[in-house]
């Protein structure tokens, strides 16, 4: 019995970290860029800031990876990040000079970059041989996403950008206080952790093709997310509505999550074949944001980032926890967070920055359009790939 409530204790406490750390992050990534557009720097100058973080979380991922599948155990790592992400931003928020600024950025995303996938991999350690599926504790990453962003604007706009620390920085210490009380997060296997089985993860060749296809997929991804708060204001809309959208793109994660715990197929072909299709619709997604001519359509066309996004980041981590053995878990969730985070990012801060300067909006959406297009092309040949190398294992089975 007291195993039984100690567990318990410990999924409660999983959701409300989720709620406070995607909600935290959620608030940065939606009000930092026009806090630093405020501050007087241009598209170009935030998109090479921001592009600092993926640049750095290529090495940050698999370093913290390595570590918390060698001490087996993600809540240590994931405190130690998350202290260090709050004190480099306390000063971050305290000084003007660009050149302070990007460096600050650069050591707060080498302990931000890698939250996400390292939390991913404390859940599906600490769900591993229960009942519990992983979209229901993802979700309350969503709902704080939603809501923290949406219940953030009014407050911005009453006391400024300015103010974005003291928010920032409050939820922050609510997330700190949490992870004491997170499961330790080790993967619970007897196989001892050893180099040449870590090396394995990074030449399984379906996982690096999923990973390669993937940053297609991602690139366009990141561009909207680094400037869609910029495309909104640029059309007159208020910080308040640049809160709705972060709201709308998040709340119907949560229903996509449920759907997808309940019925997606834990089947290597089957779920390449749902990102083909979700890919589809990220192409979909974008040329509907090139054709838009106010920021109100920006917002229901945001709406479909539940189904892109949440599809593509669901399916991807279930996928990830296939191909990657779990001892080396929390090392697949690194590699896999670089398509979003880290490749993807550098392309998407700099080039996205660039191209959104000098073309506009509507010519940016239109070659991520022609890029998720091109995204489907690649999942269609690693199902070909997959489903070739399934018939193979079987006639080597059978003539066994």
């Amino acid at each position: 019995m007291p195993t039984s409530v100690n567990s318990k204790r410990s999924f409660t406490v999983i959701k409300c970290f989720q709620f406070f750390m995607y909600g935290a992050i959620a608030i940065f990534g939606t009000y930092f860029p026009l806090y630093l557009q405020q501050a007087g720097m241009s598209k170009l100058q935030i998109g090479a800031l921001l592009a600092g973080g993926p640049f750095i979380s290529i090495i940050a991922n698999p370093f913290w990876g390595f570590w918390s599948d060698k001490l087996h155990n993600i809540r240590r790592i994931l405190i130690l990040m998350l202290t260090a992400n709050l004190l480099v931003m306390l000063v971050v928020f305290q000084v003007h000079a660009y050149s302070v600024i990007y460096a600050g950025m650069i050591v707060y995303f080498f302990f931000q970059s890698p939250l996400f996938s390292q939390t991913n991999s404390l859940v599906l350690n600490a769900i591993e041989g229960t009942g519990h599926r992983f979209g229901a504790f993802r979700l309350w990453g969503s709902l704080g996403w939603a809501v923290l962003a949406l219940a953030t604007g009014p407050v911005i706009a009453a006391l400024g950008t300015g103010k974005l620390w003291i928010i920032y920085s409050a939820m922050m210490v609510v997330t700190i206080a949490l992870a004491f009380g997170l499961p330790r997060g080790g993967s619970g296997k007897t196989n001892k952790f050893s180099l040449q089985g870590y090396r394995k993860v990074f030449v399984h060749k379906p996982f690096l093709l999923f990973v390669i296809i993937g940053i297609l997929i991602s690139v366009p991804n990141s561009i909207n997310s680094t400037f869609v708060s910029i495309y909104i204001a640029d059309m007159g809309g208020a910080e308040a509505l640049i809160g709705w959208s972060a709201f709308l793109s998040s709340i119907f994660e949560i229903p996509v999550f449920l759907l997808l715990d309940r019925f997606l197929k834990r089947n290597v072909g089957v779920m390449v074949a749902c990102l083909a299709a979700v890919s589809l619709l990220f192409a979909l997604r974008w040329f509907f944001m090139s054709v838009a001519s106010d920021p109100y359509q920006i917002i229901f066309i945001q709406i479909l980032h539940c189904i892109t996004f949440g599809g593509y980041y669901y399916i991807g981590t279930q996928l990830t926890a296939i191909f990657v053995p779990a001892e080396y878990r929390a090392s697949g969730q690194a590699v896999y967070a670089l398509t979003w985070g880290g490749l993807s990012g550098i392309v998407a801060g700099f080039a996205g920055g660039w191209l959104f300067q000098e073309l506009g909006g509507p010519s940016v959406y239109l070659i991520c359009t022609v890029m998720a297009l091109l995204g489907i092309a690649g999942f269609a040949l690693l199902y070909m790939f997959v489903r070739r190398e399934d018939s193979g294992r079987r006639a080597h089975d059978a003539a066994l």
